[in-house]
């Protein structure tokens, strides 16, 4: 099998997939790490896989796993994983993935699932840090939401920063991208979704809002630097606080979701 280098053709169209333009444009994406590879291909999401030459047997089950499905399987020398690397250290395996997000008008949002049992969504407005938009939907993976929403100008979900913080989470909860903000959340009301704004002078505290949280909801978080708009947080059903009883003034995005979701999934679901 031939080794591709930085200067092959192949290699130097898919470096490009670091522009989101560009992934947009060719409509796939690159998913770098073990873990976002696998799940790229447990979800039948991936059309070819590239491993660095070198990291070959030490990958060699995903090898396997794509060489069974029949999908493409390049090897590329150290430079060319470099090159197609977002990290200081490649992590010598890549996939190359169809895009994930899809528009409001494309995935039906219901408040219950088929069997009537309540469900819960995530809602991010104008997200730009691609890490902390990583972990969102890693957290709203692991906690069972329904979906994950990023609303106006947010990151991309495609971001390499974004998806390996993500940790293959990106291909395991459908990932809703839509610019206008107030006909999102007029949708998730109209679909029997309560919105909960995160802000700290909410009327409800957390540990108080187990009756909301029983029922379909969906979570508003703002932007790592400035929040929830003022409109946002207004318009919103109930406005709910996470209590700090030490010294620190907040929480930032990430801890904040990690606390907000579980305390959902605990009153859907049960400890």
């Amino acid at each position: 099998m031939d080794v591709l280098t930085e200067r092959s053709s192949r290699v130097v169209s898919l470096a490009k997939l670091h522009r989101a333009s560009v992934r947009r444009t060719e409509g796939i994406f690159l998913a770098e790490g073990a873990n976002a590879v696998h799940a790229a291909l447990s979800t039948g999401r991936a059309q070819s896989l590239l491993v660095r030459d070198d990291d070959a047997d030490r990958h060699r089950d995903l090898l396997a796993r794509a060489a069974d499905a029949g999908l493409p399987v390049y090897r590329v020398t150290a430079r060319a994983a470099d090159k197609l690397s977002e990290t200081t250290t490649a992590p010598g395996i890549f996939a190359v993935a169809e895009l994930l997000s899809v528009g409001l008008d494309d995935l039906e949002l219901t408040g219950r699932d088929r069997s009537g049992a309540a469900s819960f969504v995530v809602v991010a407005v104008e997200p730009r840090e691609p890490g902390n938009a990583g972990t969102l939907i890693r957290c709203a993976d692991a906690m069972g939401a329904a979906a994950v929403l990023f609303l106006g100008d947010a990151v991309d979900p495609h971001n390499g920063k974004c998806v390996r913080a993500s940790a293959g989470s990106v291909f395991h909860v459908p990932i809703v991208t839509e610019k206008d903000v107030d006909a999102a959340l007029a949708r998730l009301r109209a679909a029997g979704f309560a919105t909960l704004a995160t802000t700290m002078l909410g009327e409800v505290a957390l540990p108080a809002a187990d009756a909301l949280l029983a029922g379909p909801h969906a979570w508003l978080f703002g932007n790592e630097a400035h929040g929830l708009p003022g409109s946002v947080v207004e318009a919103a059903d109930h406005r709910v606080s996470i209590p700090i009883h030490g010294r620190a003034e907040s929480l930032n995005l990430a801890a904040a979701s990690a606390i907000c979701l579980y305390a959902s999934a605990t009153a859907q679901h049960g400890a």
